[in-house]
């Protein structure tokens, strides 16, 4: 009797196993079929289950069913498809955890074939939710979404740059400054980024100090970058460090004397410094050296231009006596001006089409010489544009 007591138990727990077993299998043949209510049903009473809960296959095929919910036309709209996702990853990664003392390890295999997937699926929820808050203005909602797109694509650097504006939103400054300066230590940073850094330092945080920190790694990972070395120099006028700035530029010449950019900005510099002459022989090196320069060019014609601006104000308020004497001189000295300034933009435009302020500055120089037909030519632009 007892024997067969012994047997009878044997026999009820091997029918028990079998049956869960036996719901794995079919969860696996509904989600083959497509019926993925049913698999769902089946498999996650079996990964529950004492007798199946520790079977890798039983969580690798939740994965697949939850891996497939999220992503079907019907059934992805009756759920929320980034939580589902997340389960199926959860569920790939137990059946790894659960095979890692196993020799043959089938459903670690076939679970690392699914997880590239997966965290681009859950990347792509997090950064449209993202989007969706940010878009109701839900700040500190959205922030919280793009750190969560971080998190399955770290390398990426959109979530990051998201996570930012965010974080400005909510006015969180400090933890926008974290993520761009996260991105600065990874060298992933655009110099939108500096850019955005800066924009904190100055007028956010309103530091010289901090903007100078800024500008020097900026200037390090774009050293071409002509505005963030204009607003260097401009810092260094600012802090009253005139000498250290121009001794700085003129260093960059000596070591790179054909590149026509360090000109254009020793000129912007001498400027500044109400050094017009020295300005105007550096703009010229820089035409010399590069003539699709467009700022040695602009800048070139603008001062011809207020040359001749000057002279025609001076023209337009004598009186009729002092005119009548010396006005019609003025004006010829001041159309010389015009037709210095004038090839310059023109070949500003040349070398940036559609820039506003050119198209402008060549309308009033046509003006001032009475080319009518090269005015309209420049306001039929600007109406294009």
């Amino acid at each position: 009797m007892r024997k067969f007591l012994l047997t009878a138990f044997a026999a009820v727990s091997m029918q028990a196993a079998f049956a869960q077993n036996s719901a794995v299998t079919s969860a696996a043949m509904y989600q083959q079929k497509g019926t993925l209510d049913k698999a769902k049903t089946e498999i996650d009473k079996a990964v529950v289950h004492e007798k199946t809960k520790d079977n890798p296959k039983a969580w690798y095929t939740k994965g697949l069913i939850y891996q497939g919910l999220a992503v079907h036309p019907i059934y992805s709209k009756t759920i929320d498809p980034a939580k589902v996702t997340q389960e199926a990853y959860d569920a790939f990664q137990k059946a790894v955890e659960l095979e890692k003392d196993a020799k043959k390890k089938q459903y670690t295999e076939l679970s690392n074939l699914q997880f590239d997937q997966l965290k681009q699926n859950l990347y792509v929820y997090a950064l449209n939710k993202g989007v969706e808050e940010y878009n109701n203005k839900n700040f500190a909602e959205a922030k919280n979404a793009y750190l969560e797109a971080i998190k399955h694509r770290p390398e990426d650097t959109t979530a990051y740059i998201y996570a930012a504006y965010a974080a400005a939103g909510a006015e969180d400054y400090a933890g926008a400054k974290q993520l761009y300066n996260t991105l600065v230590d990874k060298k992933m940073a655009s110099s939108e980024v500096y850019g955005q850094l800066l924009y904190i330092a100055t007028e956010v945080e309103k530091s010289d100090e901090e903007a100078l920190k800024v500008l020097t790694k900026a200037r390090a990972a774009f050293p071409q970058d002509r505005n963030f070395m204009l607003q260097e120099l401009s810092l260094f006028l600012k802090t009253g460090k005139e000498e250290e700035a121009m001794s700085k530029l003129d260093a960059a010449i000596k070591a790179d004397p054909t590149n026509a950019n360090l000109y254009t900005v020793r000129g912007n510099m001498n400027e500044r410094l109400k050094k017009q002459d020295q300005a105007i022989a550096d703009y010229k090196k820089a035409i010399e050296l590069d003539p699709s320069s467009f700022d040695a060019q602009y800048n070139m014609g603008v001062y011809y231009y207020n040359q001749g601006i000057n002279l025609k104000n001076r023209a337009e308020k004598m009186s009729l006596a002092q005119y009548q004497k010396n006005g019609k001189a003025l004006e010829t000295e001041a159309n010389k001006f015009f037709t210095q300034a004038l090839p310059f933009f023109e070949s500003a435009l040349n070398a940036k089409p559609k820039d506003v302020t050119t198209i402008k500055s060549l309308n009033k120089v046509y003006n001032a010489l009475g080319r009518k037909a090269d005015a309209n030519r420049m306001d039929t632009l600007l109406q294009e544009l």
